[in-house]
């Protein structure tokens, strides 16, 4: 894909969609980086939640979910750089699964006190 300007979006269970914009090579690689924005801002896709990938320019749309970008990540790599792009999504999806625990746990106090 090279690197391109994209729009990540989700519908929450809620109905509200949320985007991102990110610079990414790989739809992989878009998810992670979307999904790490979206936990910086409070929102937590959760790994079967679709998500819209849009290339820009021009407007290429792709769907996946926060699950197959974790399947990829474990795959073997092909070559060094993509073993260095896994470690790198890697550690940020690691963020991610910390920030939604805290906030679930957060959520889960809140909601019984």
């Amino acid at each position: 894909m090279g690197i391109k300007q994209c729009v990540v979006s989700y519908t929450d269970v809620e109905g509200v969609r949320h985007g991102v914009e990110v610079e990414a090579e790989s739809l992989n690689e878009a998810v992670a980086l979307a999904a790490h924005r979206f936990a910086e801002n409070g929102h937590y896709p959760s790994l079967v939640t679709e998500m819209r990938i849009e290339e820009r320019p021009p407007a290429i749309i792709h769907t996946t979910t926060l699950g197959r970008a974790h399947e990829w990540i474990e795959t073997s790599p092909k070559n060094p750089r993509e073993t260095i792009l896994k470690k790198r999504l890697r550690e940020l999806l690691a963020k991610v699964k910390t920030s939604q625990t805290q906030f679930l746990s957060r959520e889960k106090k809140e909601r019984y006190h």
